[in-house]
């Protein structure tokens, strides 16, 4: 594959992968949504199609990795890195176009719901993260009441242990990829999309509670963007205090992925 074939797979399929994750946050958080209320079984298995969906989407074109970590970890793996930077410009260009979509496609609910009284009212009755320390309470609290719909934040504000759940969960993923065989040269198999689509669906399960389960640096920072640069009414700040956790945790996590394999499995 080309590295233009790289760039325009990575977009179109990381485009949908956010697009299809953050509008079943969207469905489940905006007044005037027939799926509000959901909860968090809707939510991770939207996105586990999601994954579905913009991988194979993706996957002639690119392999359909739609993810830096799974991208860092398969460098590991395989020792390319020549066109890494290829695919982390096209996963971060297709999530902040995702994250757009996700807009327009509700912009009608985003309008009702940040213009609702009762849901101004309940912003406006959250205390402020103390930066002095963790801060336990709503997630959406630092950034306004539908940033949770275009990125990540904890339930208890904790920077370590948010790390470690980000870590965590993100090792699980790579190391899922990694050991199953499911990488010829760059790229997924049609069947390693489906069982790694399911893989998502548990890692939310089971361990997206804390923080959220970004494992994913482009889903977390290209949508966290779109949200500051959008015109939605009393939105709310972007948390930029805790953007860097969404980050640091999935490279982090697959880092050690990549290590763990060439060690034990090698």
């Amino acid at each position: 594959m080309s590295n233009g074939h790289i760039v325009i797979g990575e977009i179109f399929g990381t485009a949908v992968l956010i697009l299809m994750g953050g509008g079943v946050c969207a469905a489940v958080t905006l007044k005037k949504s027939k799926a509000i209320g959901a909860g968090w079984v809707a939510i991770s298995f939207g996105w586990g199609f999601a994954v579905l969906g913009g991988a194979y989407i993706a996957n002639g074109y690119s392999g359909g990795q739609l993810n830096p970590a799974v991208t860092l970890g398969v460098a590991i793996k395989t020792g390319e890195w020549s066109t890494m930077p290829y695919y982390l410009i096209g996963q971060f260009a297709g999530a902040m176009i995702g994250a757009f979509l996700v807009w327009v496609a509700y912009m009608g609910q985003f309008q009702a719901h940040l213009t609702d009284p009762e849901v101004l009212a309940a912003t406006a009755a959250t205390p402020a993260p103390d930066p002095a320390g963790p801060t336990t309470g709503n997630r959406s609290a630092p950034g306004g009441p539908v940033l949770g719909i275009f990125s990540t934040g904890p339930e208890i504000r904790n920077p370590v242990q948010n790390l470690l759940t980000e870590i965590i969960g993100t090792l699980v993923l790579v190391l899922f990829i990694l050991t199953q065989g499911m990488t010829n040269g760059l790229a997924l198999n049609g069947l390693g999309i489906l069982l790694t689509s399911l893989v998502v669906v548990g890692i939310g399960l089971s361990l997206g509670g804390p923080t959220g389960y970004a494992i994913n640096p482009a889903r977390d920072l290209g949508p966290r963007i779109v949200h500051s640069l959008l015109p939605l009414p009393n939105k709310g700040g972007s948390d930029w205090a805790y953007a860097w956790i969404p980050v640091v945790g999935p490279l982090a996590g697959a880092a050690i992925a990549g290590g763990l394999y060439k060690l034990a499995f090698t």
